[in-house]
């Protein structure tokens, strides 16, 4: 089981139209945050620490279709704060699916069991369910209790009525190759179509900083990772090469033009990582306003540790066309795990990005201040 070869040749399909009209740069994964409210205040969260009067606001079902009309992407990744709050979430994933866009609906799964019924089964649509590793490790991360278990409940139902189900996992420190292998193999007994896995960005606004990785240590943690699972049959919903490139084995420059974001304050500059950099009315204007080449690795110091998917797997589906034979090797023999590590990019800017105090070896145990007022927060 995997992805279905309807949207593996739909994606390359649009891939090979974009560079067939010469276009360098073109989306693959609209980025929708129709809203940032949450049932959780995870400790590593950007999206919940803004004004009740923020977190009150909705993109209606007809600016989320106007943004996916605007940039054309093949695939739709709704995220949040959690979507499921949104009273018109179910009619919003109807209209994706009838432009032919597939859909992938990130939530925590405290709601799903409840709203399945306003849902279908669908090669269109995947249910990504937000799991940052084992029951200890996760219900630490969300700062709840009980919420893997549910999780887990949601996740086998969903299966049982034949929707696509995947996994999103977030690694933050104090993590080991082992627990994560360990998380590897429940998932894959689970069923789910795949995992997409990455490091954590350390958001300026997360109410903890002491909890995100920095690139040599992620990088490690992956090398450690993919040792372990050679053989073990691990289902990736990722590229092969965006995997190589977590284990240290590629140089990527960011591209963020490949996932832009559209959230309630517009479409975000340049990618819904970074605060303060400004939002767009339209799509256009963000392709053509954007100063990218101020932003990626060695460009800026907050892009300094970033390795997350949503900025290096466009990078990774383009190293893929230009060199596919390299590709396929990684796919079917896994990322490298020995040997020295591809060199970074040189560093442009004067000033370094500001020093992360690391937790080597404990998880979080504290959520923050908010905690409580952002899990119990009104609800539409």
């Amino acid at each position: 089981m995997g992805v279905p070869l309807i949207q593996k040749y739909r994606v390359a399909r649009y891939i090979i139209e974009q560079k067939l009209k010469g276009n360098k740069r073109y989306p693959l994964v609209l980025m929708l945050e129709p809203l940032f409210r949450c049932n959780l205040a995870c400790a590593g969260c950007g999206k919940i620490d803004y004004p009740e009067e923020i977190l009150d606001k909705r993109l209606s079902y007809e600016e989320c279709m106007q943004a996916i009309d605007e940039c054309g992407a093949p695939v739709v990744s709704i995220a949040g704060g959690e979507p499921l709050i949104h009273r018109d979430m179910a009619r919003i994933v109807r209209g994706f699916i009838e432009r032919k866009k597939f859909v992938y609906l990130c939530t925590n799964a405290l709601l799903l069991e409840r709203k399945l019924e306003e849902y279908e089964p669908s090669p269109y649509l995947t249910f990504s369910i937000h799991l940052d590793g084992n029951e200890d490790r996760h219900d630490t991360s969300v700062c709840r209790d009980g919420v893997y278990e549910k999780c887990i409940e949601v996740i086998r139902e969903a299966r049982r009525r034949g929707f696509r189900v995947t996994a999103n996992c977030t690694l933050f420190q104090g993590e080991h190759a082992e627990e994560v292998a360990r998380f590897m193999d429940d998932m894959m007994a689970l069923g789910l179509e795949g995992v997409t896995i990455s490091p954590g960005y350390s958001y300026e606004r997360a109410p903890r900083q002491d909890v995100f990785l920095k690139k040599q240590a992620s990088k490690e943690l992956f090398r450690n990772l993919f040792r372990l699972g050679r053989g073990r049959k691990w289902r990736f919903n990722q590229s092969s090469l965006y995997l190589s490139f977590l284990a240290g084995n590629e140089t990527y420059q960011c591209t963020p033009w490949g996932n832009p974001t559209r959230n309630v304050f517009g479409w975000q500059k340049p990618c819904y990582l970074l605060v303060g950099e400004g939002y767009a009315p339209t799509f256009e204007a963000l392709m053509q306003e954007t100063e990218w080449d101020r932003y990626g690795t060695g460009r800026n110091p907050k892009c300094a540790n970033c390795m997350v998917h949503c900025g290096f797997e466009a990078t990774a589906v383009n190293d893929t066309f230009a060199h596919p034979l390299k590709a396929a090797k990684v796919a079917l023999f896994g990322p490298d795990t020995d040997g020295p590590m591809a060199p970074e990019l040189p560093i442009l800017y004067r000033d370094e990005a500001p020093p992360l105090k690391l937790v080597r070896s404990e998880p979080v145990r504290s959520c923050g201040a908010n905690s409580g007022q952002r899990a119990a927060g009104k609800h539409p």
